[in-house]
C-alpha cells in the first residue's frame, strides 16, 4: 500500500500507558502516512498514570514506529506536556533526528508558527497540580465507563456516544475555559508576531481565525487520541485536521499485533536502541519540505 505523503504531522495527548489511549488506531494512522517531519506536542506518554501492570503491545508498537522514523533521519520534535513534564528537564537534548524542546518556532512559507503544549495557560495546572492529577484519574475512569457504555450501545444497534464530550459541552464553565484558553494563547502569539499558533492540552481539535488587538492569528489544536482521534497535518501549503474516524484507509490497516514477540523492559530498550542505532547527528533539515520551512 502506498503511504500518503505529509509534510508535517502534529500529534498531542496520545496518553500512552493509559486505558483510554487508542494506540491501535494511532498506529494504523502512523502506518498510513509518510511524514517529512513530526511534532509530538505533549502528553505522549502519560507518566502521571503510568503503571508497569498496563503497557499493551500496541503502545510499545507506537513507540517503536516513532523510533523507526528517527532511525530514518526524519525530524521528530518532542515538546513535553504536563503528563510527561519530567522530560522538560531534558530540554535541548538531541539524539539523531530527535530533539526535545519546550516550545518550537517554525517559519513556514514566510509565516511564523509557534508550537507548544498549552498547559502553562491552565490555571488549575499552575496553582493546584494535585487537583489536575485527581481530575486526570477521574477523566480516565470516565473513559473506561464510556467504553463499556459504547459496547452495550453497539450490541443494541445504537451508535457510539462520548460522555466526556457531552459533559464538556453541557457545562458552561468548560466552554468558557476553552474560549478563554484560545483567546489568551492568540493574544500572546499576536504580541510576538506569530501568524499561527498550535496547541494541545485541552483535547479540542480546532482550526479557526481569532482577531486580537495586535492582529489576526490562526489558532490550531491537534486534539487527542483518547476521544477525538485527531492530528494536525500540513501539506500542499495548508493546515488541516486529520480525523481517524473519517479515514477508511487507515482503519483497514492490519497492524499484525499477534506477530509481535513478548519482550521484557530490558529487551524492549535493547531493541529500541538497536533500531535507533544511536546516531549522533543533528536533527534532520526541514528544507526538503514543501515551501520554506525552518526551525527558528
Amino acid at each position: 500500500m502506498a503511504k500518503r505523503e505529509v509534510d508535517i504531522v502534529v500529534l498531542s495527548d496520545t496518553h500512552l500507558g493509559t486505558y483510554g489511549c487508542h494506540a491501535k488506531e494511532l498506529l494504523q494512522y502512523l502506518k498510513s502516512i509518510k511524514p517529512k517531519a513530526v511534532v509530538l506536542n505533549g502528553d505522549i506518554i502519560d507518566i502521571w498514570q503510568f503503571s508497569k501492570r498496563y503497557w499493551p503491545s500496541t503502545h510499545m508498537m507506537v513507540i517503536k514506529h516513532l523510533v523507526g522514523l528517527i532511525a530514518k533521519d526524519i525530524p521528530v520534535y518532542y515538546i513535553p506536556g504536563n503528563h510527561d513534564e519530567m522530560l522538560r528537564r531534558f530540554r535541548d537534548f538531541q539524539l539523531g533526528s530527535l530533539k526535545i524542546t519546550n516550545k518550537l518556532s517554525l517559519k513556514i512559507d514566510g509565516a511564523n508558527v509557534w508550537i507548544f503544549h498549552g498547559d502553562v495557560f491552565d490555571v488549575v495546572m499552575q496553582h493546584s497540580k494535585w487537583l489536575a492529577r485527581l481530575g486526570a484519574i477521574g477523566y480516565d475512569t470516565l473513559i473506561l465507563i464510556n467504553r463499556f457504555v459504547n459496547f452495550i450501545s453497539l450490541q443494541l444497534g445504537q451508535g457510539k456516544v462520548s460522555l466526556s464530550k457531552r459533559i464538556k459541552n453541557s457545562v458552561k464553565g468548560a466552554v468558557k475555559f476553552i474560549n478563554k484558553f484560545e483567546a489568551t494563547v492568540c493574544d500572546i502569539a499576536a504580541d510576538n508576531h506569530y501568524k499561527y499558533v498550535i496547541c494541545g492540552h485541552i483535547h479540542h481539535p480546532e482550526i479557526r481565525t481569532i482577531v486580537t488587538e495586535k492582529g489576526t492569528v490562526i489558532y490550531m489544536n491537534s486534539g487527542d487520541w483518547i476521544e477525538n482521534l485527531t492530528a494536525l497535518e500540513y501539506n500542499d501549503n495548508k493546515w488541516s485536521i486529520y480525523k481517524y474516524m473519517e479515514d477508511p484507509v487507515a482503519q483497514a490497516i492490519d497492524i499484525n499485533k499477534k506477530k509481535q514477540p513478548k519482550e521484557g523492559p530490558k529487551e524492549m530498550m535493547a531493541s529500541l536502541m538497536q533500531e535507533l542505532n544511536v546516531k549522533q547527528n543533528a536533527p534532520g533539515n526541514l528544507s526538503g519540505l514543501t515551501g520554506t520551512i525552518e526551525a527558528a
